[in-house]
């Protein structure tokens, strides 16, 4: 015989009343069913043989105790199954917390180690910002983290309280725990303080972009107009009359005569993203829609940057490559891109080869026929420390195979393949080493 249900034995006191009431009765014999998650559920028959029928009102009020009988246990049964899928939960809820906790301890100590080691050479740590814009937003980013980390905090202690201090335990018994049903200092505490947090967050922010984006342009600033290309950069210096590509130089700003960087932001197809993380935050480069952005670094060396847009296939090789000048540099640079290019007799057929073919379709040369605009300007491509937008260093090997083969460089580029021959090939390699 299936034993009886513990709720039907906690309730045996109740039953044995129904029977002494029940006692006169003339029944057969009543079965009571529940349908529980799919399946039946039979309580035990209740069987009166003798006695004569009791009141309407009296079967009545047993009845309603039958009733709720059963959904008594059909309440306890639902309530052990949902204990249990509590019990299932709680291993791994733990561990996605230890999980996030661990993740959120190393990124901070690899932030404190990188900066601790001090400022690197070629630049790409959002924590260690080297110009206005950049530390407003690195500032920015620390207080809104603060925040965050102390809202994670509470909620995380909150979490772990409950589910110690509301553990299940043997001594339970199954009972379900006191259910509290609306408090008006916690809906308080809950809706206020999450709106103050938001519009402390929203002036904070809001005083950082209007900072960022409304500062004033003065005299001595230096202009470049920043063109995004698939998949390279171009960079002109109106007041200056230099043209160059995928290698910016601007100079260092020094707080008792700040020379900051304004850059005017175009894009000649699709979108594109300007961000160097130590220099300046994101900023998009939209067809049609002008955008501007500005920098005052404030230390020399090579910062790196990154296309934050995806703008095709080798979105992931449209590097940037910031050189940031003394005053010196930055004039000597300056006084070098305003030369034409250098004629060397030694390499004239090279300089044949490449206005015969569609070379000078795309590229210029200044002082040549060359007067292309759909690839980088090439006056002064020895100049550069890299080529392809920063994807291969620009030495001998890397520059021949570039012009050879584009493809086995930057896969997807939109520069084709001149099918040159060998002596075609090296005149024209030889022709751009002249190009300094």
């Amino acid at each position: 015989m299936t034993p009886a249900p513990a709720w039907v034995v906690r309730h045996g006191k109740l039953i044995n009343e129904i029977r002494e009431c029940w006692s006169s009765l003339q029944l057969g014999a009543v079965k009571t069913r529940a349908c529980l998650f799919g399946s039946r559920l039979a309580l035990h028959s209740i069987e009166f043989r003798a006695g004569r029928i009791a009141a309407p009102d009296l079967q009545q009020r047993i009845k309603e105790r039958l009733r709720t009988l059963v959904m008594a246990g059909v309440s306890e049964v639902k309530n052990g199954r949902r204990e249990m899928s509590m019990l299932r939960m709680k291993s791994p809820t733990m561990r996605i917390l230890a999980q996030t906790i661990l993740l959120l301890f190393w990124s901070a100590l690899a932030g404190w180690a990188s900066e601790a080691n001090g400022p690197s050479s070629h630049g790409t740590n959002i924590f260690a910002p080297e110009s206005t814009p950049a530390k407003s937003i690195a500032d920015l980013s620390v207080f809104v983290l603060a925040i965050t980390g102390i809202i994670f905090v509470v909620v995380f202690t909150l979490i772990l309280y409950a589910l110690v201090k509301f553990r299940a335990r043997a001594t339970d018994g199954g009972r379900e725990p006191a259910q509290v049903y609306g408090s008006t200092q916690i809906e308080l505490a809950w809706t206020i303080i999450p709106i103050l947090i938001v519009v402390v967050l929203f002036l904070a922010t809001a005083r950082v972009i209007h900072a960022v984006q409304d500062a004033p342009e003065p005299a001595g600033a230096v202009q470049v107009t920043a063109i995004g290309h698939q998949y390279w950069w171009e960079f002109r210096y109106p007041r200056l009359g230099i043209v160059t590509a995928n290698e910016l130089h601007i100079p260092v700003s020094d707080p008792g005569h700040p020379t900051p960087t304004f850059l005017q932001l175009l894009s000649a197809d699709t979108d594109h993203s300007f961000w160097v993380p130590e220099l300046a935050g994101k900023t998009d480069l939209i067809p049609n829609h002008p955008n501007r952005m500005w920098m005052d670094p404030q230390r020399t060396g090579i910062f790196l940057g990154q296309c934050a847009q995806y703008c095709g296939v080798q979105h992931a090789k449209m590097l940037l490559h910031v050189s940031v000048d003394g005053p010196e540099d930055f004039a000597a640079w300056v006084r070098a891109q305003q030369k034409p290019a250098v004629e060397d007799a030694g390499a004239i057929a090279g300089r044949r080869v490449f206005e015969r073919n569609a070379c000078m379709n795309c590229h210029r040369v200044d002082g040549t026929s060359a007067d292309g605009h759909f690839g980088p300007d090439l006056t002064h491509l020895m100049s550069r420390a890299t080529i392809a937008a920063g994807a291969a260093e620009n030495t001998h090997d890397n520059l021949r195979l570039w012009i050879q083969d584009p493809s086995a460089i930057k896969p997807g580029s939109l520069m084709p393949a001149m099918k040159l021959s060998d002596p075609d090939l090296d005149a024209v390699v030889s022709y751009m080493e002249t190009l300094n």
